[in-house]
C-alpha cells in the first residue's frame, strides 16, 4: 500500500463534507432518545462519542489482558468507563449480565450481539449471534453492536442476519452500530482489509444495510491490486479518512482504535479522525492496556481534542 500528499481531484474531494448530526438522521423517537443520551449526557457531552469496548476477550482471547492484568476484571473496565467519562461501554451478553447492573443509569451500555474467536481462519469469516435486541432492551442498553464481515464468502448469511437485527432495532427503537470490517480471500486479493478500497466499501455497505452508526478502521493506503480508480488515488491519511466518512453518508462514523499506540500517535489519530468528520472513536486496548492513571490521563487529552468538534443540540 502507498500513501501520498497529493489531494484528490476537486470533483471527488471530501473536503467540504459536513459531519452529520443526530438530527440529520431522521430517527424514530426511541433511537433518537438513546443516541441523545450517549451524545449529550455522557462522555464528552457535545455531540461526539468516545466509546470503551471490551469484546476482545471473545475475539482475541485473554492475551490482550497481559499488558495490564487489572483489565482482566470487567468491573475495572466499567469503573474506567465511568471515571474516564466515556460515552458508553460495549460488551457481550455474559459480561453485561454479570457486571452492568451495578452501573446501570451511570454509563450507557452497548450490547455486542454477535462475535467469534480468532482461532479459525478468517477466509470465510462469520460472527454468529450471541444475544438479541430483546436482551439489549431488557438490560437497559442504549445501542446494539453487530459485526458485519464485508466481502466474506459467508456474506449471504451475514447480511440476512443483519437484516433481521435491523428489523428488531426498528421495532424496539434501538440504535444499530455496525462494526463493518472487510474480510475474506477476495478482499485480500483486492488490496487487503485495510486498503482504502476495502474500508470505503465497508463504510458504504453499512449505510446501505441500515446502520445508524458505523465503526470502521482508518484506511492505511491505496493498493495497485484494488479496482479502479483506487490505485490512482494519491491521498494522505486525512483525505482517506474524509473519503470513507463521506461514503458512510447519513451514518455517524466511529473510527476504531485498534492495537495499542503511543500517546503521540494516539492523539494524532484522534485529530485526523475528527478533522475528517467522524462523530468519534472507540478505544479499547489503547485505554485499558495502560495503567489506570495513564488511561485517565490519555482519555482526558482525547476529551480536550473532541471538545473542539461538538455540535450543539437543537433547542
Amino acid at each position: 500500500m502507498s500513501t501520498a500528499t497529493k489531494p484528490m481531484p476537486t470533483a471527488t474531494s471530501a473536503s467540504t463534507f459536513r459531519r452529520p448530526s443526530l438530527w440529520d438522521l431522521e430517527l424514530p423517537a426511541g433511537k433518537k432518545a438513546r443516541l441523545y443520551r450517549m451524545l449529550y449526557q455522557f462522555g464528552p457531552g457535545n455531540g461526539t462519542l468516545l466509546l470503551l469496548p471490551l469484546d476482545q476477550g471473545l475475539e482475541h482471547g485473554p492475551v490482550d489482558f497481559f499488558q495490564n492484568p487489572d483489565s482482566l476484571d470487567t468491573d475495572y473496565i466499567f469503573r474506567l468507563g465511568l471515571t474516564g467519562r466515556f460515552s458508553g461501554v460495549a460488551v457481550h451478553i455474559g459480561l453485561a449480565e454479570k457486571y452492568f447492573p451495578k452501573y446501570a443509569g451511570r454509563i450507557p451500555l452497548i450490547l455486542k450481539i454477535n462475535g467469534k474467536t480468532n482461532i479459525p481462519s478468517d477466509a470465510a469469516a462469520l460472527s454468529p449471534l450471541t444475544s438479541s435486541v430483546e436482551d439489549a432492551v431488557r438490560l437497559g442498553a442504549d445501542a446494539v453492536g453487530y459485526t458485519l464481515y464485508v466481502g466474506s464468502p459467508a456474506q449471504e448469511q451475514d447480511i440476512e442476519t443483519l437484516n433481521e437485527i435491523r428489523f428488531d432495532c426498528e421495532r424496539m427503537g434501538m440504535p444499530l452500530i455496525v462494526w463493518s470490517y472487510p474480510r475474506g480471500e477476495a478482499i485480500a486479493k483486492k488490496g487487503g482489509i485495510d486498503s482504502l478500497y476495502a474500508v470505503d466499501y465497508a463504510a458504504r455497505v453499512a449505510e446501505e444495510l441500515g446502520a445508524d452508526v458505523v465503526k470502521i478502521n482508518l484506511p492505511k493506503g491505496t493498493s495497485g491490486d484494488s479496482p479502479k480508480p483506487y490505485p490512482g488515488m494519491e491521498l494522505d491519511q486525512l483525505e482517506m479518512a474524509k473519503k470513507v466518512v463521506r461514503s458512510a453518508g447519513r451514518c455517524l462514523v466511529l473510527f476504531s482504535g485498534g492495537s495499542k499506540l503511543g500517546d503521540d500517535d494516539l492523539l494524532s489519530k484522534v485529530n485526523i479522525c475528527m478533522k475528517a468528520g467522524a462523530t468519534g472513536l472507540i478505544f479499547g486496548r489503547n485505554m485499558w492496556q495502560r495503567p489506570w492513571d495513564d488511561s485517565l490521563a490519555i482519555s482526558g487529552r482525547v476529551h480536550d481534542i473532541m471538545r473542539d468538534y461538538g455540535i450543539p443540540p437543537q433547542s
